[in-house]
């Protein structure tokens, strides 16, 4: 017994468009978000005072 035809348009899975649209956006906003604590925290911890170079303060 063969297999029913069935047609392409009712063979989807699943409907294409705004929610995978809002899902990838949301993943951008959130990654963008967190980059910009990752920011903040960075100049928070970083020293006031530059650290020099080993190589001009060692006298040869």
């Amino acid at each position: 017994m063969a297999a029913p035809q069935v047609p392409e348009t009712k063979a989807r899975q699943g409907r294409k468009g705004v929610p995978v649209l809002i899902v990838l956006v949301a993943g951008i906003i959130l990654a963008m978000g967190a980059w910009w604590i990752a920011e903040i925290y960075g100049v928070a911890i970083a020293p006031e005072q530059p650290v020099a170079d080993a190589e001009h303060t060692i006298e040869n």
